[in-house]
Parts: C-alpha cells; structure tokens; sequence
C-alpha cells in the first residue's frame, strides 16, 4: 500500500514528519518498505497483512495515525445534491448468483464531461503509482485508494437494456477486458453483465465494451461486495490480477458502501458535473447489524504483556481504533466490554484486545527482562506414538518419505477399497467416491488419496530407477474418505511401509510397532482375499481383536502399473487404533536367571487350521512356564496328505525362580501335543 503523505494529511493533520510517522507506523504493524519523494510530495510504501484489509486505504492509515498521535481524523462526509428523478425509474440491478455478490449498489449520473482530471487529482494518483486517465476513471481510482472499497463506472447508454445482472457465466462465453484482452469464463466465476452479455469480471477488471470513453454522457457507478473467495479463484485461472481483486480477496467493508458510494459520485459531480439521479439501487441483503462482541480484563495485560497498561489509557486506544464501549466504566472486577468495528473483523478474541492495546502503547515500553509467565508445552499422545513409531521403523531400517496428499486419479484408483480397514463396520465392496479440486496449480494429481501405499510405491519405483534397489520406506499421514468436516472417520492418519522382505519379517516389523505402543498387545492376522495382495499371501491385521489394517504381498498386477522390478511387501495401519490403548510409561523387569528350554514340534494339520489358531491352542495348554511360542516354518508336499500342511514351531518353557527338570518341560509338552490332537485333529511328524 502506498500513501501519499499530502494526501493522508487530509484526514489527520500530523505535525511529525513523514519518516517519524512511517518508523511509528512500522513499530504499530503496518512494516515499512521505502519512502519515495514525488515532487513536492512523498510517498510511503507500507506493507500491509493480510488481517488488515482496512488499512489498504488512505482512511485506513490515517485511523492509525491518528490513534498514535492522539490527533482527530477526518472522514469526508459525502453529501451528494441529486435532481430528483428516482434511479428506479432509470434502472435496475438483479443478482442471480448471491453465494458469489451477497450485495451491489448502484447509482447513476447523467450528462456528465469526460476529460482530463485536475492537477490534484492527478498528483495524487501519481504520487501512489496510477497514471491519470481521465476524471471519471480517476476519481473511481481516487476513492479506491482512500477507502480500500473498489468501485467500477460503466458507460450507461452501453449497457443493454440499461441495467445490470449479476449472474454466472453461461458456458463458453467471453469478454474483452478493459486491457483489450479476451479472456473465457467459467460458470463457477462471477459476471457483471447487461440484458445480453457480460460487461465485466466482478471484482476483478471491467469490459471494454461499456468503459468510460470520451463520448461517455452518463455513467453508472459500482459498488459491490464479492465473495472473496470467488475472487482469488478467478483471478488466478485468468490469470488477471488488479487493485481491486487484490482488496476483495482480503474482504472490504459492506457497512461502508453506501458512504462509498456517495463519496464517488460527490467527487465526479466535483470534476465532471452531471446530475445525480434520486437515491440508490441497492440489490441483495443488507449487511449484518450484529457487531462483534469482544470482552478485556485488566488484569491480563501484566499476564500477557509482563507489564500494566492503565484502564483509562487503554480504553482511549480501543474506542480510537473504532470500538464502541458499552459503558464509560468498566465493571468491578475491571473488565470492559466493546462492540469490534465493521472494519476490522479480526477482533474477536481478548487477545485481539490486548495486542491492539500493545502496538500502540508501544511495543518499545516493554522492558526487555520483564518477566512473562510461560509453560512447558507437552507432546501430544499422538505425537508421542508418531515418535515411538518412527523410530521404530528407523531401526528397522526404514526411511521416512513425506509425499504429496494429491496423486492422479490412475494412481489412486491404484488400492481401491483400502480405506474400510480401520471402520470396523463397512464392506470393502464399494465404489470409492475420491475428493478432488479443479485448479490450475493442479492438473493431474487432482485426486486426495485414500491409501499412502500408492505414494511410497512412487518412491520406491524412483529408488529402483537410481540403482536403490529394495528401497524400505515408510510414512505417516492423513487419508481423506469423504467431505465431512470435523469427522475423524472421514481423515484418518495411518502409517504405512513397503519392504523388499518376507511376510514373516513384515509381519514381525508391525507387532514391533504395537509392543512399542503397549507391550501388552497382541497383534493376530487373519487371511485376506482382497484383490490387490498375491492370493494366499494377504491378511487383515488385527490389535487385540479390532481391526487396525493390512498386510501381505501386492500383486504383480499393481506393481507392473508402476514398472516396479521387485515383489512389494506393504502394510497399513490406522493410528487411531493404535493410540486407542496406549501403555508409554516403560515398567521395570528383571532380566532371566535361569536357563530356557524349548522343544520343537512339527504338526501336520488341516489346511484350514491358521498359524493363529495353532498358537492359541499352544498358549493355553503349555501351563504357566511357558516362555514363548515361535513360529519355524510351513511345508506342503511330499509325505503330506493332500489338503494338509505342517507347522514347525519351537516352544519354550522358563521359571523365574529355578531351573525347570526335563519331566517338567515334558509334561507341558504333552499337554500341548494332546490338546492340539483334540482340538485341532493336529499329528506329530
């Protein structure tokens, strides 16, 4: 924003001189770029933030001013002479679309006389970088800059059937732009059009075919209000950026129109004459009459700021900056209640109070070694699981990748179905309905994913094609399963990781990393039929009995879509799940001291009969000294009945307190034997 220092003397008269006041503005938050001299004047180059739309108007900056001076600011009354005729005999304004143009005023000047703008005017524009271009355009200019409200003035007598609708665009239509480009709309943009055609971009530039020339007579002028929104997203596909977009994207002031309004017209009367037409059009809903309601104690200023800031001095600052006390005295315990003004939406919060209080106080009477009470922050439970999870997985010889939450919509057709995992209630037999966006920035990874798998999947092709062969990778992020904002369900976190390995070491990799959230936790897996692991070699993890993700070997029909040369080991995990039955607090045990025995056992058994199912037998008859159960190996085929297979595990037996006898480890053995025969038809090899 850059203010002309003659101009901003109008609304605040400032004894100071102009750097004084600029280093002033930069310690109170408007930052200083540059001051230039102009001729006899200077100009000021602030950067201003997003959050303060307000001040990207002389007014604005003036306001400031006037509140870190202690000096009175002056607003232009905008008193407008008109001739009587009611404008609605005229014209007429209708809005088609009020998602995207909530409110318009329009009002309308006859026989008025284009030419060159005054002196002042022109050294005004110029001084803050607008080349003059004749005095109707300029004094639109001229009230941008001093209000931050945008304005557009149409030749009237151009506009078919003389009057204004605000509308989508029709699919395929076009306009040529006051820049004497042609640019094609959208029917998600916003057009300010006649009976018959668009006649401009709302909110971003106006049509060629109704600008002001020097044959103009009458002219209607422009204000409006645009979903700021809506303009961000058609100035960046048109890539047409101008003053004005650049002010609606931040939002202006819909209490403020009408003032705008006139004040515009007031100024055209002043350099082009004309006659005003009676009163205004003013089409769609007026704007909300409920300001913000923002409370302040006293005491927190010291809490907040480590020092003490006066009642009555920061009550002077609130009601300068435009807030509206509800009494002159605070109440007994000393907190005051304010009504925000329309301008600045971004007070909302008692914080918002007390640091408008400080920037003007001055950030300089802060003592740098005030004290200032603080506290620790704490790691969340789920960062404290993301950290035990990574480092579990860097142990293992994992790297951590971090990819775009956008894939294209081949990659993420990719896992169809994956997201049913950690629901607990769905089928996996759906139609998967992606979330996706439809801007320039993204033309082909459009698509949010529902599975990490696909993304590391990338990672690793790119590893292959450099020579890194067996990359191990993993990650954890969200998903995105449907548009249901503040649903958990709906962007889960997972973590996931492919590998070059075994199931068998997989698998041990995933109870790894729910030991190291509860080492009470039993991790089981039951066969999975789903279409993208290799049949046989898939299963549905489980913790504890609820579901938490999969596992298994992917096809070579999804990893020959990605050219990927090796067999893909993959599993994912929700981290909800994980989180659901946290144990983090590490408990002290003494280590062993007496020996282990084990006895390997190879049983033929059903095929139906799952690793699983054979453990729990083996759990439940060993006895209390059993130590452990491991799983040693599979094998079908010769002196293996048909629809059989053999399990080789190794059990072993330890007491805490003495060495166990062979008779002991015997006994448990049998016990284990017999109940896998009973249970299970199992027989010794």
């Amino acid at each position: 924003m850059i203010v002309s220092w003659n101009w901003l003397q109008d609304y605040v008269a400032l004894d100071s001189p102009p750097a004084e006041v600029a280093d002033r503005l930069m310690m109170a938050g408007l930052n200083l770029e540059s001051i230039e001299p102009h001729g006899d004047d200077q100009a000021i180059d602030l950067e201003v933030t997003s959050n303060r739309p307000d001040c990207l108007g002389h007014i604005g900056v003036a306001r400031e001013a006037s509140v870190l001076y202690n000096k009175p600011l002056t607003i232009p009354p905008a008193n407008v002479k008109s001739n009587g005729q009611p404008i609605e005999q005229a014209t007429s304004v209708a809005i088609e679309c009020p998602d995207l143009c909530p409110r318009y005023v329009a009002r309308l000047i006859r026989g008025v006389k284009i030419g060159p703008s005054p002196k002042w005017l022109r050294d005004r524009l110029e001084a803050v970088g607008i080349a003059p271009i004749n005095n109707v355009v300029d004094v639109t200019n001229y009230c941008l800059m001093e209000s931050g409200q945008p304005f557009h003035a149409f030749d009237f007598d151009k506009l078919r059937g003389g009057r204004i609708i605000v509308r989508r665009p029709k699919p395929g239509e076009k306009i040529q732009a006051i820049d004497h480009n042609e640019y094609t709309l959208t029917p998600d943009m916003c057009a300010i059009c006649d009976a018959e055609r668009p006649v401009a971009v709302a909110g971003v530039m106006g049509g060629a075919a109704t600008e002001i020339s020097s044959t103009t007579k009458n002219v209607l002028i422009e204000v409006a209000d645009f979903s700021s929104m809506s303009i961000r997203a058609t100035a960046r596909k048109l890539n047409l950026h101008s003053p004005s977009s650049y002010r609606f994207e931040r939002g202006v002031d819909a209490h403020q129109m009408d003032w705008a309004s006139r004040r515009c017209c007031e100024l055209i009367q002043q350099v082009a004459g004309g006659e005003l037409l009676e009163g205004s059009i003013w089409a769609g809903q007026p704007p909300a009459a409920d300001p913000q309601k923002v409370s302040i104690r006293s005491n927190q200023f010291r809490r907040i700021l480590g020092i003490d800031v006066p009642s009555d001095e920061s009550h002077r600052i609130l009601v300068a900056l435009g807030l509206k006390p509800n009494s002159d005295q605070p109440d007994a315990d000393g907190t005051r209640h304010y009504l925000a003004p329309s301008w600045r939406r971004d007070l909302s919060r008692e914080a918002d109070l007390i640091e408008e209080v400080a920037r003007i106080h001055g950030y300089d009477k802060i003592p740098e070694d005030v004290f200032v009470p603080l506290s620790l922050s704490e790691k969340s439970l789920t960062e404290r699981v993301l950290d035990r999870l990574r480092d579990t997985l860097t142990a293992a010889g994992f790297f951590e990748t971090i990819t775009l939450s956008f894939v294209s919509s081949e990659l993420a057709d990719l896992i169809v179905g994956w997201d049913s995992v950690p629901t607990q209630s769905g089928s996996r037999d759906r139609v998967p309905t992606y979330l996706s966006v439809d801007h320039s920035s993204r033309r082909q990874e459009n698509t949010l994913r529902q599975s990490l798998i696909p993304s590391l999947l990338v990672v690793r092709r790119d590893n292959e094609r450099h020579g890194n062969f067996n990359a191990k990778l993993f990650e954890t992020a969200g998903v995105y399963l449907a548009a249901r904002p503040g649903d958990p369900t709906a962007e889960p976190r997972r973590v996931a990781f492919v590998t070059g390995g075994s199931f068998v070491e997989a698998k041990g990799v995933v109870e790894a990393l729910a030991h190291r959230i509860n080492p009470q936790s039993l991790v089981t897996v039951r066969p999975s039929d789903h279409p993208h692991f290799v049949p046989g070699r898939g299963a549905e993890v489980l913790l504890n009995g609820q579901p938490l993700g999969w596992l298994g070997e992917l096809s070579r029909e999804v990893t020959d879509k990605l050219d990927l040369r090796d067999a893909v080991i993959a599993a994912e995990l929700d981290l909800a799940t994980l989180e659901a039955a946290p144990n983090l607090v590490p408990t002290f045990a003494e280590l062993p001291r007496f020996p282990s025995i084990s006895r390997d056992l190879n049983f033929v058994l059903d095929e139906s009969v799952t690793w699983e199912a054979l453990l729990e037998v083996v759990r439940s008859a060993a006895g209390g000294s059993l130590d452990g159960a491991t799983f040693g190996g599979q094998y079908r085929g010769q002196q293996i009945p048909a629809n059989k297979k053999s399990y080789l595990l190794t059990v072993a037996f330890r007491a805490a307190d003495r060495t166990l006898t062979n008779d002991e480890v015997d006994s448990a053995v049998k016990s284990v034997i017999n109940a896998c025969a009973e249970k299970l038809g199992a027989a010794l090899r």
